[in-house]
């Protein structure tokens, strides 16, 4: 009897975490639907703020800014990552594990501090702010998101598979390619995963290292809210969190998350 209990407990605690965590989205959602501009109830059932961001060029240009930045660090970040995970897992050297150690700094320090200390920076080397600026800034907020979760899997694989490779005259790169990469694919995609995520909702860094009058959708939303907030960015959260969804699952279907092997 007590552990039905406990098990009915656990069940409605459960769901009482899911409704803290998706309510405000679905809150959010709905009123993107919602005809009046001032979350007016009754609900009215309309697509007029849809309609109304297809015509806003300033959060269109911005979202797409947005998803070319996410774009490029995700593919920087999980490249190097992944790298620098194969190396750390193969490889014994001096200050190993002082590297390994300051891989947590950047996800600890408070980005307003990150973000102050890189504008510094990117000013005192001649890079200054713009895109390029913000691309380096995100990989590196994204790089030990990459490298912790592929070191994870990482730390699963047994390196006799690839000792048995080479026995059977596999180079190298044909043994990363088609023995190391397939095993820790899962980890990759994850890492990715994070890195764009990491990357599209940044806010404090696009803040200091964008340019005037060219800024991220996060930036623009923030703005946006201090100028007197739109149903319009209901509108584009909703189509933003959907298309993330949308990710995660066709990724965890595919790449088997913390299942097969």
């Amino acid at each position: 009897m007590t552990l039905r209990l406990l098990g009915i407990l656990g069940r409605v605690w459960l769901a009482l975490i899911l409704v803290f965590l998706y309510a405000p989205i679905m809150v959010m959602a709905a009123m993107s639907f919602n005809a009046s501009p001032f979350y007016q109830l009754p609900f009215e059932f309309s697509t007029r703020w849809y309609a109304d961001l297809a015509r806003n060029d300033q959060i269109i240009d911005a979202s797409i800014r947005s998803i070319l930045i996410a774009g490029a660090t995700t593919v920087i970040a999980t490249a190097l990552g992944t790298a620098a995970s194969v190396a750390l897992f193969r490889y014994q050297f001096r200050g190993k594990q002082l590297l390994q150690a300051l891989l947590f700094p950047p996800i600890a320090i408070p980005w307003l501090i990150t973000g102050t200390a890189m504008l510094i920076f990117f000013f005192s080397i001649g890079i200054g702010r713009g895109t390029p600026a913000v691309i380096i800034g995100h990989v590196a907020l994204a790089l030990p998101y990459v490298i912790v979760t592929v070191s994870a899997r990482m730390s699963s694989f047994d390196p006799t598979l690839e000792e048995a490779a080479r026995a059977l005259g596999a180079g190298s790169w044909t043994v990363l390619r088609r023995v190391t990469l397939p095993w820790i694919l899962p980890g990759i995609i994850a890492g990715a995963l994070f890195a764009f995520a990491v990357s599209f909702d940044q806010f404090v860094v696009s803040y200091f290292l964008s340019e005037p009058g060219d800024s991220t959708l996060p930036v623009l939303i923030y703005t946006a809210i201090r100028k007197g907030f739109t149903p319009e960015i209901n509108a584009i959260s909703t189509i933003i969190i959907a298309i993330s969804m949308a990710l995660v699952l066709i990724a965890a279907r595919y790449s088997r998350f913390g299942g097969e092997n």
